[in-house]
């Protein structure tokens, strides 16, 4: 009896060390297509001098393409999460990162706007959209007790994206022209983001594994019999509409600089390598916050942390008005990107906490919609701005009043698991 106890303590023990390593391959993979997927998209300051010169379109109407990919990444979420939460998560990825590629590719062949907007809007946005939220759920799945902390490491693929990825753009197009350069980051996606998607499993349960390391006895649960809200229920609770309230006043500000940064540095006289380099260093923030913050959220609580970032990335959009030098943008750059990926580290995990993982992806990206509707007003309405006025100051403060706003509508939820106030 004593030898059948001891070879079944040591079959738990590999099957707890499986469940673990599985976590963090996840993590990993999700990592890897966040990096490819996100970051490709944030190569457009890399390119927004080459197509304004190719095109000869003003600001706004440039901006468009972006803000179109981005507002329909954020949107396809709401299709993207119910998918997954129905079929899986790895065959939904794998779809995204080949649109991501297509995408790449027809915009690397665009004779027009309207066809950049197809392919940096659509196919990319599309992509995009089928490619992360199913990821970062995926995530949220295989964490309970770490949740901030793993899924902040995933989601930093996104900050070493912003980082790594518009240099690479940037020497791409010195050598390959910026056709050339959004060809060979199609192929990256098609073949990279393919291989990591392979790895995305938001389904331990299947595995006969549990969250944490954890182990299932008996057969896998079925998607009802997981704790948390059915989507209905989120979508008519408190947390859900203030979340979702706060994440579209936030999000107008949120991509400002991801359009506007490095032309608006080069207005300032810093030098379009500079400019570059200065948009790279939202990349090093964000990565900073995607790690640090996430793990600190899990011992201070997300629902606070969350209201720090708010608040957070509104000071900091009004130290980009008054920053004139390469040094106070570099300041800006850092510590609003230190800000927005503490935000999207937090944002998924603080869901989860509040619905469970039941319907977690159907949840996610339903929640993710709001950022479509900020997206679109943010960039395109800064550059109209600047096409009309030559300034940027309006619509800046504009985002940073909003993302005050954004603050002060997460300081009215209770802490998820609290009872709610009177």
């Amino acid at each position: 009896m004593r030898s059948i106890a001891a070879v079944t303590a040591l079959v738990d023990a590999s099957r707890r060390r499986e469940s673990a390593r599985w976590g963090w391959i996840v993590v990993a993979a999700a990592f890897t297509v966040m990096f490819i997927a996100l970051g490709s998209t944030y190569t457009f300051p890399a390119f927004f001098a080459p197509l304004q010169q190719e095109f000869g379109a003003p600001r706004a109407s440039l901006s468009w393409a972006f803000s179109i990919g981005v507002a329909i990444y954020f949107a396809v979420g709401a299709l993207s999460g119910p998918l997954t939460d129905r079929f899986g998560a790895r065959w939904v990825v794998l779809t995204g990162m080949i649109l991501v590629g297509a995408g790449l590719i027809v915009a690397a062949r665009a004779t027009s706007l309207w066809a950049l907007y197809l392919g940096i809007g659509l196919g990319l946005g599309i992509g995009v959209g089928f490619a992360y939220v199913p990821s970062i759920s995926a995530v949220q799945r295989w964490f309970v007790l770490r949740r901030g902390f793993a899924s902040g490491i995933a989601v930093s693929g996104i900050g070493v994206g912003t980082l790594v990825m518009p240099k690479i753009a940037e020497a791409l197009i010195d050598q390959l022209g910026w056709r050339g350069a959004y060809l060979t980051l199609g192929l990256l996606a098609v073949v990279g983001g393919g291989l990591a998607a392979l790895f995305v499993d938001n389904s331990p349960e299947r595995r006969g594994l549990l969250p944490d390391g954890g182990v299932a006895s008996g057969a896998p649960p079925a998607r009802g019999e997981l704790p948390g809200m059915s989507v209905g229920e989120a979508l008519r609770s408190k947390p859900f509409r203030l979340l979702y309230i706060a994440s579209v006043l936030a999000s107008i500000g949120l991509f400002m600089p991801f359009v506007h940064l490095t032309p608006s540095a080069e207005d300032r006289g810093v030098e379009h390598s500079t400019a570059v380099t200065l948009f790279a260093l939202i990349g090093v923030g964000s990565t900073a916050g995607r790690f640090l913050i996430g793990g600190i959220a899990d011992r201070l609580g997300r629902r606070r942390s969350l209201m720090m970032m708010f608040a957070g990335i509104a000071v900091m959009l009004g130290w980009w008005m008054i920053a004139n030098t390469a040094f106070g943008l570099g300041v800006f750059a850092l510590m609003f990107g230190a800000c927005y990926g503490g935000y999207v580290a937090l944002a998924p995990a603080l869901l989860a906490d509040y619905f469970g993982p039941r319907n977690a992806s159907g949840i996610i990206g339903l929640a993710y919609t709001a950022g479509a509707l900020g997206t679109l007003l943010g960039p395109p309405l800064a550059g109209y701005a600047f096409d009309v006025s030559g300034s940027y100051v309006l619509p800046i403060a504009g985002a940073a009043l909003a993302a005050l706003l954004s603050a002060a509508l997460v300081s009215l939820l209770d802490e998820p698991g609290a009872a709610p106030r009177p």
